[in-house]
């Protein structure tokens, strides 16, 4: 399993996360995750959290642990997260070499013939 941040995602990642602890006194880390929904049938989400569920796998990188929901994991094997910061869209951006198809805000894809089917972006 691999998920890759680039050095301005870290960055921005650690800086979140600096000086943040989880209920068990341990660092937050993020979950990494992709949901039925969206306008092309997957949603990426990603959130902070400091204990996996039972069957998340685990990354480390640049001192962040990532935890990615094992039902997740082969929509996101290989996925780089980048952060942009610009006048007209700021925020993390998903490479994702498994969506086939992917919806013009880059907040969905679309992944061969598994893919749930989508909603329109204006709902």
């Amino acid at each position: 399993m691999t998920i890759s941040l680039t050095e301005a995602a870290a960055q921005r990642l650690n800086s979140f996360l600096q000086d943040t602890t989880g209920e068990n006194g341990k660092p937050k880390g993020i979950r990494v995750s992709a949901k039925d929904g969206g306008c092309n049938g997957y949603e990426y989400a990603m959130n902070t959290t400091s204990k996996p569920a039972a069957d998340d796998l685990v990354v480390e990188q640049d001192g962040i642990t990532i935890y990615v929901d094992a039902k997740s994991a082969p929509l996101l094997d290989g996925m780089v997260i980048d952060f942009i910061e610009g006048m007209m869209e700021s925020g993390f951006k998903f490479t994702n070499p498994n969506a086939t198809s992917t919806c013009g805000c880059g907040k969905s894809f679309e992944a061969g013939d598994c893919t749930p089917s989508g909603t329109p972006c204006n709902q």
